[in-house]
């Protein structure tokens, strides 16, 4: 099994008083990246890291564990599909891959919901976020049927976590739609948008994680919930 992270963006969302990856902020002991490659590297999975802006510092946070690092130096003028592109011959056929924000506060339970997948082509949802998100899916009977940014409130019903997998028979498929999508200069698209590019016809499953805690934190108020959570599970734990 191996996992990509995307964590190459600015993170404009956040303000200036933010001049880090979102990914490096802290979280209790340890930072959102830290936790999340922990936590998959814990589950024997092969860990890829997606880099642009401020590098060095993902580089930092990351230090002492193994990992492989893909570099996007068109971070500033390109979106999330682009970043995994350069990490493209990871998606070889050869192995699952999971495909994650690396901004995104998530946690053992919720991987193991995605790990015990079989489908060939899952995303993680949240029916609870529908109202407020940012990338929209609508699903039937689980499967993607519309997606976007832009959709109306009554053409969604859930909102994707920013966490996907693909099982080994079906990666090289997925790869050439990326490789595609790249090759006609669409470098503005989500990398959620290529994996429901053709929804229409070929399956693409939701599975809802909405009943367990996860952020992805895109604006200080994210940030401030996540820190909330972290904070009050280790007070209970105590």
């Amino acid at each position: 099994m191996r996992a990509i992270l995307m964590a190459a963006g600015v993170g404009s969302r956040m303000g200036k008083a933010v001049t880090k990856p979102k990914s490096t902020l802290k979280v209790g002991d340890t930072t959102i990246i830290a936790h999340t490659v922990d936590m998959l590297i814990a589950n024997s999975i092969d860990v890829s890291v997606v880099v642009g802006y401020r590098k060095e510092m993902i580089y930092e946070a990351l230090s002492g564990r193994k990992v492989r690092f893909f570099f996007n130096p068109f971070y500033r003028a390109t979106n999330s599909s682009a970043s995994l592109w350069f990490a493209r011959e990871l998606i070889d056929g050869s192995d699952d891959v999971i495909f994650i924000n690396a901004d995104i506060y998530w946690e053992q339970s919720i991987l193991e919901i995605l790990l015990s997948d079989k489908r060939d082509a899952v995303m993680l949802g949240d029916e609870s976020r529908a109202d407020n998100g940012d990338f929209f899916l609508n699903t039937v009977s689980g499967r993607v049927t519309a997606y976007g940014k832009d959709l109306k409130r009554e053409e969604r019903n859930t909102e994707s976590v920013g966490i996907a997998k693909v099982s080994k028979n079906f990666s090289l498929t997925f790869r050439k739609w990326l490789e595609a999508h790249i090759e006609n200069e669409n470098y503005g698209t989500l990398w959620e948008g290529i994996f429901c590019l053709n929804s229409a016809e070929t399956p693409i499953h939701v599975a809802d994680v909405g009943g367990w805690f996860q952020a992805e934190v895109d604006t200080a108020d994210d940030y401030e919930r996540v820190k909330e959570y972290v904070s009050k599970k280790r007070k209970d734990a105590v």
